[in-house]
């Protein structure tokens, strides 16, 4: 399927333009999820959005600080302020139907009950082409 530039509100292409499938298509409502957690609960939230069908996500190793701002270590007898946390980022984009069973998969799969289990936010997506084959929308996933 090829791809056509949408135009914007003024009937320009433009910044402001969206892709669109060729040829009369229909490009399903996506969302971008994203998760910060623990780095030893991955495996978990792996395995629980492979249970809800996600075949594919992205994950990066990133340090932050929430609430809890950050710990204390101790090392060879001093102690030192640990600033940024690490943590794993998860983003999935996924069709807008199965976003709460996304967030849900995430949310059990990441909770320990403890300050820093981490924090899931969600975005729509506008658009999404697979660069290989021009594929876009659901069928780009």
């Amino acid at each position: 399927m090829g791809l056509a530039i949408g135009k914007n509100l003024a009937g320009e292409a433009g910044p402001e333009a969206t892709l669109r499938p060729a040829r009369g298509g229909k490009v399903e409502p996506m969302q971008l999820v994203t998760a910060v957690i623990k780095p030893h609960m991955l495996d978990q939230v792996k395995e629980a959005l492979a249970a809800v069908g996600v075949q594919g996500m992205t994950v990066a190793e990133v340090k932050g600080f929430g609430r809890q701002g950050g710990h204390t270590e101790t090392y060879r007898g001093a102690e030192y302020r640990v600033d940024f946390v690490p943590k794993m980022k998860l983003e999935i984009v996924i069709d807008e139907a199965r976003t709460q069973a996304v967030v849900e998969a995430i949310a059990s799969g990441a909770q320990t009950g403890k300050i820093g289990d981490g924090k899931i936010w969600v975005t729509p997506v506008d658009a999404l082409v697979r660069i290989r084959t021009g594929e876009v929308g659901a069928d780009a996933v």
